[in-house]
């Protein structure tokens, strides 16, 4: 499996792993568009008035994954939610949360609550 499918097998297990905690998934690769200066976002799910902007990591370690996530990343993640809840304004007044899913395959997965 060459990495281009492993990362989307990994969004596939984090996004399975968010609905089996009762979360629902509103968006996945959330891409903001051009001007932007944000990019994508691997997934925004919601549980009750709770919305959660999702970063998978994969790496041959879930240590290696944690050390992925660069401080440029999590920017271009923030000001991918700006995007999101700015063309999504039926969100406004939820809360807002950063995680990320740190993933080894084929099946080590560690969900970070806050994580940034």
């Amino acid at each position: 499996m060459n990495n281009y499918h492993s990362g989307h097998w990994a969004e596939f297990l984090a996004r399975s792993l968010f609905r089996l905690k009762g979360y629902r998934i509103v968006a996945a690769n959330y891409i903001t568009g051009k001007g932007t200066h944000a990019g994508e976002v691997d997934f925004v799910a919601r549980k009750g008035k709770t919305l959660v902007f999702v970063e998978v990591k994969k790496r041959s370690t879930l240590e290696n994954a944690a050390y992925a996530l660069s401080e440029k990343q999590k920017l271009r993640i923030r000001n991918g939610a700006e995007a999101f809840l700015k063309k999504h304004p039926q969100y406004s007044s939820y809360d807002i949360r950063f995680d990320a899913v740190l993933v080894k395959l084929p099946f080590s997965l560690l969900h970070l609550k806050n994580a940034f």
